[in-house]
């Protein structure tokens, strides 16, 4: 069914694009700028909606399920509180108040981490941007201000942007993560009968991670997909028309960020503040460099990319990353990579200064965060879809809160946008449709 001239008007208007080369900010222009100081005024409804779908729900026991495999009892405890525990404390927010914001910011605009023109840009500034409105801020123990079952995956129109769609991300990166790590066992880390290496050939017969050949630590693999976006609970409120919180990018000041040549390592703030509390908490270097490198794999020149949103991290945490491990420097004095595990055991940094220290848990956790390649072009197309059949369901699209909040957001959150498109791509409008009908008989939409 072709759009006619009036809907393809009124997709333009929602921000809305048939051919999305972005991956984030479709269907943004209609909505009204939200006040980024105070928790979102539709944190409640959208838990509502992600609380009832089983799709996010079975997401969510998955992630719960993979972490009770993880073998370290500190490390397994101080993520079940994080992820289940609705009154966790937010590490990095305990204590600090206006002139701890203001000191942390100075020292960000110092080492070159943060744009001082984002100040103007960024809806409530530069603090609201790094501090995002928390539950009982003041106190001993800020809250978060939704749980992480009804987080979103990324900002409004980007990949996974449906409450929920924090869990559902999640169990597909830590899928893929664990995926990752099999296949290379699989290739790399298996021998034959004669003690030679071999490829076993078939997937599923890979010898249990304590017997393989090579070490990838599993608990790093599980672990690390469960924090990388952790976060997302705090940056990507919901706004009472069914949007969300814009998100500060900082991590550099975009321009000159590669040891002072030209490099761009801004980041959203969600991947930043992540690192920050697991820094908080105590987390073990090799771990949160792992995490840390989910935006960008350390390979490739892009080191500078992950050693400054350590660094950034760390000023957020308000600890030395060099004194706890995070980070070392080199001959040349420039922060660099720990020599986590036996790194040290020959002088690589220095002997070849253009490669990182490095882990092949951090490849693999960059590999399985890459997923947004497909799921932001899928959202940006499924809403397209559900625009033009809002009117079937009795939904204007002009409507933006009640579109998003009766329609939108719960088609998404149990449907998922991944399965509206694959569904459009091979069925067209009259396959979406029959889902939609499931979801109308069941009181959904």
């Amino acid at each position: 069914m072709p759009l006619s001239p009036a809907r393809l008007a009124l997709v333009a208007g929602l921000g809305l694009t048939l051919a999305a080369p972005a991956f984030a900010d479709q269907g943004t222009a209609a909505l009204k700028p939200a006040d980024q100081t105070k928790p979102g005024e539709g944190n409640a409804a959208a838990a509502a909606i992600a609380a009832k779908s089983p799709l996010v729900q079975s997401a969510y026991r998955l992630v719960l399920t993979q972490l009770k495999q993880v073998k370290n009892a500190e490390l397994r405890q101080k993520t079940e509180d994080a992820l289940a525990n609705p009154k966790t404390c937010i590490e990095h927010r305990v204590g600090v108040d206006d002139a701890k914001k203001q000191a942390i910011l100075d020292k960000l605009k110092a080492e070159g981490l943060i744009d001082p023109a984002d100040e103007t840009k960024f809806p409530g500034g530069l603090k609201a941007g790094v501090f995002p409105p928390v539950i009982a801020e003041a106190g001993s123990c800020p809250n978060l201000p939704q749980p992480f079952w009804a987080a979103p995956g990324s900002v409004f129109g980007g990949h996974h942007s449906e409450p929920g769609g924090l869990a559902i991300h999640t169990s597909f990166n830590l899928s893929s993560d664990l995926s990752l790590a099999e296949n290379y066992r699989r290739i790399y880390g298996t021998v034959g009968k004669s003690g030679l290496a071999e490829v076993t050939p078939v997937r599923g017969k890979v010898p249990a991670p304590a017997a393989a050949t090579v070490l990838i630590d599993d608990d790093i693999i599980r672990l690390a997909p469960m924090w990388h976006d952790w976060t997302k609970t705090i940056v990507f409120q919901w706004t009472a028309e069914g949007g969300e919180f814009a998100e500060l990018n900082f991590g550099g000041n975009g321009k000159t960020d590669n040891y002072g040549a030209d490099g761009d390592s801004k980041t959203g703030a969600h991947h930043i503040l992540a690192v920050a509390e697991t820094m908080k908490r105590g987390f073990p270097p090799a771990f949160v460099v792992t995490q840390a490198s989910a935006h960008s794999a350390p390979t490739g020149g892009f080191e500078y990319r992950v050693v400054n949103w350590l660094r950034a991290a760390a000023i957020v945490a308000g600890i030395d990353p060099v004194a706890k491990g995070y980070l070392t420097q080199d001959k040349a004095g420039r922060l660099r990579l720990p020599a986590v595990r036996e790194l040290g055991s020959t002088d690589l940094m220095n002997t070849l200064p253009n490669q990182p220290n490095l882990l092949v848990e951090y490849v693999l956790h960059n590999l399985s965060d890459a997923d947004y390649t497909y799921t932001g072009p899928a959202v940006a197309q499924a809403q397209v879809v559900l625009t033009v059949l809002a009117q079937k369901y009795g939904y204007d699209a002009a409507d933006i809160a009640r579109f998003n909040t009766k329609f939108r957001n719960p088609a998404l959150s149990y449907l998922g946008a991944e399965h509206v498109q694959i569904v459009y791509a091979n069925k067209g409008l009259d396959g979406v449709a029959a889902d939609l009908d499931r979801l109308r008989k069941a009181g959904v939409i």
